[in-house]
């Protein structure tokens, strides 16, 4: 079995026994305030960088949220390519001409050539990107949302949320481990599993995560305490699709989100929180699933269901 490269979110099949395993290595060029010698640190200078993200994607997704949620709208501009995709790269086909009116360009590739000719792994976001050469800065997601917070504090809006607190910081980088390994990138698992048997073991552990985070919220409002935190927003982007394309498309099938009290309730809370639901467009994130992952749907065929109208309905976790 050949290696097959998901460009959208950097992930391989590898060839031991069929199992999706995500590509994790991203550029490692960070924002900060005050740049380290020996290194490629960039500074942060407000209205210099542009935050490529699509809403599809859950990855990109976080940082969109993470941006809004400490107002750094007037400092850090975005764009966001639309849902669909070639193999090559993510396109801005929502915008006017297909070209992204800050950069100039009509795919994302062009900034990360521009800066690494011949950049030999997959064109994912986010990005942020430099808008003074047009070079791509860094992709590395979680690193990314972290330099947010720590690096542009000067210019986080007033009462912005502490995501990081650090008396809980050595529980949350381990509560934020397990999500990302057995939740967010646990989907992935089963959708891309290459054998029954890889797709059994994804899904066993997958639902042993997923009863973990349902007793957990029975006793708390958030993943950490009574204050959302960098571990909800890495934890939202996942459920709020999971109804939505990875319950079918993915086979995440022994529940849907609706079915588990605490977690169903624990996700409408968020998404009520502003900064969360008003940058979740389901239209997106199912035409991405559907149509790009043509492996797994060949048709291309986006589904009408399912209802997610319940997603305003109160959550009574206040």
């Amino acid at each position: 079995m050949s290696e097959r490269e998901e460009h959208s979110k950097g992930g391989v099949y590898s060839v031991k026994g069929q199992e999706f395993s995500r590509d994790s290595r991203y550029i490692e060029t960070r924002i900060v305030a005050e740049p380290r010698d020996g290194t490629d640190d960039y500074p942060v200078v407000p209205n210099r960088y542009r935050l490529i993200a699509a809403y599809a994607c859950p990855w990109a997704n976080r940082a969109i949220i993470v941006r809004e949620l400490l107002g750094l709208e007037d400092v850090i501009s975005m764009g966001n390519p639309g849902p669909t995709h070639d193999a090559d790269s993510w396109t801005f086909d929502l915008d006017p001409g297909g070209v992204d009116p800050v950069l100039g360009i009509g795919k994302l590739k062009e900034a990360y050539e521009k800066r690494f000719p011949g950049y030999p792994r997959g064109i994912t976001v986010p990005a942020m990107v430099d808008e003074t050469t047009g070079e791509v800065v860094t992709n590395n997601f979680p690193q990314i949302t972290e330099d947010l917070y720590f690096e542009w504090q000067q210019y986080h809006k007033e009462g912005a949320p502490n995501l990081w607190p650090g008396e809980l910081r050595e529980e949350m980088e381990e509560v934020m481990q397990r999500v990302y390994t057995e939740v967010n990138n646990g989907v992935y698992r089963c959708g891309f599993a290459g054998s029954q048997e890889a797709y059994d073991a994804a899904y066993d552990r997958l639902w042993t995560a997923m009863d973990w985070l349902e007793e957990r919220l029975a006793t708390r409002r958030y993943l950490m305490g009574d204050q959302i935190t960098e571990a909800d927003v890495r934890l939202f982007t996942t459920l709020v699709r999971f109804d939505a394309v990875y319950h079918g498309h993915f086979k995440t099938n022994r529940n849907k989100l609706t079915e588990m009290p605490n977690l169903w309730g624990y996700a409408r809370d968020l998404y009520q929180t502003p900064g969360f639901g008003n940058n979740v467009k389901f239209d997106q994130i199912k035409d991405h699933y559907y149509i790009v992952h043509t492996d797994l749907n060949p048709l291309g065929i986006v589904p009408k269901g399912p209802d997610l109208s319940g997603w305003d309905t109160p959550h009574g976790r206040g």
